[in-house]
């Protein structure tokens, strides 16, 4: 049986998943509604600290994102192991960690509109302009890692039996390094701090980034067979 290119079957992963949100949009949904919930709670637990509103956006983002991304990846890797097209794309003649680029691709798209229309949102109820291109790059590069951690991780948990917690406990640790490094950098845009002083946190991100993808390209293989 002729094995399908790496680029083919990334894209034709990414797309099936697309496809499959597309018609029942319920994972975007879920996510876009609960990162709207909790930006409503920031803002109602601080409307009597308006000193500490501008303080707590980064960390309002980003908590929001880790907890929306996390309940959008498993759910997604959950609801295809229980349909049992999981263990069909295992099956087809594509490379392993093709099927891991293509989902990443798909978790990554989602991850980062969930943190834009947090912004957005932040942005409208704190009265604050974050739609800055030094914000959305940082948010690009934070999700980019979170999701290629949480694809890896979330590959093992949705065997688990109780992947639901399984999954966050897994995920949180490794991907404090992220949030951290967004939250700081994050800090240091909102506070209009010289470049030199932050710039340390995106190409942190960026380290953490490349070493997430390159451990996953080559772990997802016993990831799955075990």
């Amino acid at each position: 049986m002729r094995r399908t290119s790496f680029s083919r079957a990334v894209i034709a992963v990414a797309r099936k998943d697309l496809r499959a949100e597309f018609r029942s949009r319920l994972l975007i949904s879920a996510m876009g509604l609960f990162a709207l919930l909790t930006t409503m709670i920031f803002y109602y637990t601080l409307e009597s600290r308006p000193e500490a509103r501008r303080a707590v956006l980064p960390a309002a983002l980003w908590v929001t994102v880790t907890f929306a991304g996390t309940l959008g990846i498993g759910r997604s890797l959950a609801a295809e192991h229980d349909r049992g097209t999981l263990d069909g794309l295992m099956l087809s003649p594509v490379p392993r960690s093709a099927l891991y680029f293509g989902k990443l691709a798909v978790a990554w798209l989602f991850t980062l509109i969930v943190a834009l229309v947090v912004t957005l949102a932040l942005s409208i109820v704190f009265n604050t302009n974050l739609l800055r291109l030094d914000w959305v790059l940082i948010a690009a590069l934070g999700t980019l890692g979170f999701a290629a951690i949480g694809t890896l991780l979330g590959s093992m948990a949705v065997y688990a039996r109780s992947r639901e917690t399984t999954l966050p406990i897994l995920v949180l640790p490794v991907a404090l390094p992220i949030i951290t490094a967004a939250v700081n950098a994050a800090h240091g845009v909102l506070d209009n701090q010289p470049f030199e002083e932050w710039i340390a946190y995106p190409l942190l991100l960026a380290s953490v980034d490349v070493v997430f993808l390159a451990l996953a390209y080559l772990l997802f293989d016993f990831v799955l067979e075990e």
